[in-house]
C-alpha cells in the first residue's frame, strides 16, 4: 500500500484508505480512543508534533507505541528525568581507539517517531534541545549538524498532576506542538473491553500497514487541497476572536492559524475530499488551540477551561457556506 514519493497527484480516496488501515490496526490494541488516534495521524500528515496529556494509567505511552508500530518506520522512546542531559537525546562524539578519531554516536532522537515520556520532568535545558530538534528537523553535535530522518514526529506525554519537581513547558515552547490531545479515563464499557483484551494487549500484536513513503506522499498532497476564500476568512476570524474574548489573556498566534489550515487540509483528505469545508476547521479547532490560549486568573478561579473558551469562540464566529475554490 504505497505511493511513489515523487507522485504529485492528489488522491483523497487513497489517503482515506491508508488512514482507515492505520486506525483499524491500532484499534486492535487501543480501546475507545478513536479521536486521539485520528488526531495523531492528522498531525503526522501535516508534519507536526503531538502533546498527550492525561493522568497515569490512561494508555498515553501505549497509544504512542501502537501508532508507531502501525508504520514501517523507526521508533524510539525517551524517558524524561531531571538528570537527563541534551547529549542523552541528540548524541555525542566518542573516541574510537581503533582509528584514533572521534565518531558520532547518535542519540534516540534519530528516529521517525520519537516518544518523549513525561516531558515536564526533563530540565529546561533538555526540553530546549528536544524542541529545537522538533522545529529545525536537525541537531548539532559539537558543531556538526545532522539532519533528522523524514518523516520525523515527536509524541510527548505529560501528567497534569504530581507537579512537584517538574518543569512546565513555557508558552513559547508548548506552541511548537501542532496538537495537544487530552487522554481521558475510559468509560465503563470501554473498561470492560480493556479487560477482555488485556492478554492480546500484552502480546502487542500490531503489524505495519503504512510506510515512510506513504506518509511523505500524503504530505505532498496537502498543497493541492483547495481552500476557499471564505474558509480562509473563517480560520483567521476564529484566531482573531480568541484575542477578543474577555477571559483570554493571550490568544492564538499566526502559528495557530497555520496549524488550523494544515490540519483542516489533512482532515479533508482523510474524509476523501480534495477541498476543505468549515466542519474540517471546527473538528481540529480544540486540539490546535487549547494549548495556545492563556486565560486570565479570574477564568481559572471559576474553573473555566480553554476548551470552553474555544466552544464560545466557535459559536460566535460566522460559519461560511462551504466552497471549493482556491
Amino acid at each position: 500500500m504505497e505511493l511513489s514519493q515523487s507522485s504529485t497527484s492528489i488522491d483523497p480516496e487513497y489517503v482515506a484508505k491508508v488512514t482507515n488501515s492505520i486506525l483499524s490496526e491500532a484499534s486492535k490494541i487501543i480501546v475507545g480512543k478513536e479521536h486521539v488516534l485520528r488526531f495523531i495521524v492528522i498531525a503526522l500528515y501535516a508534519g507536526g508534533h503531538v502533546l498527550l496529556e492525561g493522568v497515569p494509567g490512561v494508555a498515553k505511552t501505549l497509544i504512542a507505541k501502537t501508532i508507531a508500530r502501525t508504520f514501517n518506520m523507526t521508533y524510539s522512546r525517551i524517558q524524561a528525568t531531571p538528570d537527563l542531559l541534551p547529549s542523552d537525546i541528540i548524541g555525542t562524539f566518542v573516541y574510537d581507539p581503533k582509528t584514533g578519531d572521534f565518531k558520532p554516536r547518535k542519540g534516540p532522537i534519530f528516529a521517525n517517531i520519537v516518544l518523549f515520556d513525561e516531558i515536564n520532568r526533563a530540565s529546561p535545558r533538555t526540553q530546549s534541545a528536544l524542541l529545537e530538534a522538533m522545529q529545525e528537523r536537525q541537531v548539532t553535535i559539537e558543531g556538526v549538524t545532522f539532519k533528522l530522518p523524514e518523516p520525523f514526529m515527536v509524541i510527548a506525554t505529560q501528567n497534569p498532576i504530581e507537579m512537584e519537581g517538574t518543569f512546565p513547558l513555557p508558552e513559547a515552547q508548548i506552541d511548537r506542538f501542532l496538537l495537544k490531545l487530552l487522554v481521558k479515563h475510559p468509560s465503563h464499557d470501554e473498561g470492560k473491553e480493556i479487560l477482555k483484551r488485556i492478554h492480546s494487549i500484552e502480546r502487542f500484536e500490531v503489524k505495519p500497514v503504512a510506510s515512510a513513503t506513504d506518509i511523505l506522499a500524503i504530505r505532498s498532497m496537502l498543497p493541492s487541497v483547495k481552500v476557499s476564500e471564505e474558509v480562509l476568512e473563517y480560520i483567521v476570524n476564529i484566531v482573531d476572536e480568541t484575542h477578543r474574548h474577555p477571559l483570554v489573556r493571550l490568544g492564538g498566534s499566526p502559528r495557530a492559524a497555520i496549524a488550523l489550515y494544515l490540519c483542516s487540509k489533512a482532515n479533508a483528505l482523510i474524509n476523501g475530499r480534495d477541498f476543505v469545508i468549515p466542519d474540517d476547521v471546527k473538528y481540529v479547532a480544540h486540539p490546535v488551540l487549547r494549548h495556545r490560549i492563556l486565560l486570565k486568573p479570574e477564568a481559572e478561579l471559576e474553573g473555566i477551561t480553554s476548551d470552553k473558551i474555544i466552544d464560545e469562540v466557535l459559536n460566535r464566529v460566522h460559519v461560511p457556506t462551504p466552497g471549493v475554490e482556491v
